[in-house]
């Protein structure tokens, strides 16, 4: 049966998505199908997280025969969808498109830098360090943080809050995974290569891993389509002022 933990955990997530797409505006669906559809391919970078942090038994065993898996890509769809709108489901606000030109002015210049920030930092720290792949995607994923902040200022209330929310929800997600198959954390991570910290039967790295992709990816529409998000609510108190 822990064969099938993966994709049911995926599975969990992919359920939070569709309460939050069902959920959300009509105006946020594009966008939440639109980011989970581009972050479906991060599961191609599981070579690099496997045997090296965890080992997940899978359909096929494809983990394990090729480095990626099927169930990746219904993690990595279902997690990009749930950060990206969180904040949006939390706090009434509307996407505003910025005025035209403005992307080549000030810190927006940096725009290509900022998006890139991530992945160079991933690739440097695995090349250049003996970082477990886990705490390199987390330094890199921060680091993308930083750049976005400094870059879209603007977008930090969202990036933080996000973060946080994601962890909660990835959290309470991973509490099932252990109630539907105890044991399973035990026999797939690789503690010996990570700090082996359990937080509720929950691995360390795995909420600090949460709580660092929400910082950055909660961005990831806005910073590309050049929007900012507007609080519809502020907006209406200052109407009636």
């Amino acid at each position: 049966m822990d064969t099938y933990a993966y994709l049911i955990f995926s599975l969990f997530l992919l359920g939070v998505w569709l309460i939050v797409f069902f959920s959300a505006r009509s105006g946020s669906r594009p966008e939440i199908r639109r980011v989970s559809f581009w972050t479906m391919w991060l599961a191609l970078t599981e070579p690099f997280f496997v045997p090296a942090y965890w080992n997940p038994p899978t359909l096929f065993d494809l983990a394990r025969r090729a480095g990626f898996d099927l169930e990746s890509f219904i993690f990595c769809f279902a997690v990009g969808g749930i950060v990206v709108v969180m904040y949006e489901a939390l706090l009434p606000a509307r996407h505003v498109k910025m005025p035209a030109g403005e992307h080549r002015r000030g810190r927006h210049r940096f725009h290509f830098w900022a998006v890139v920030s991530a992945p160079i930092a991933f690739l440097l720290l695995l090349a250049a360090t003996s970082f477990n792949p886990i705490y390199a995607a987390m330094i890199a994923l921060v680091a993308g943080f930083f750049a976005t902040w400094y870059c879209r200022p603007d977008l930090v209330s969202k990036m933080l809050v996000s973060g946080a929310l994601f962890t909660g929800v990835y959290f309470v997600t991973f509490l099932l995974l252990n109630f539907t198959f105890p044991g399973y954390v035990q026999a797939v991570w690789n503690f010996a290569a990570i700090s082996g910290v359990l937080i509720s039967g929950v691995p360390l790295e795995e909420l600090l891993w949460a709580f660092s992709f929400g910082l950055y990816w909660s961005s990831v529409y806005e910073h590309f389509s050049w929007y900012r998000l507007k609080k519809v609510l502020n907006e209406k108190l200052n109407a009636r002022v």
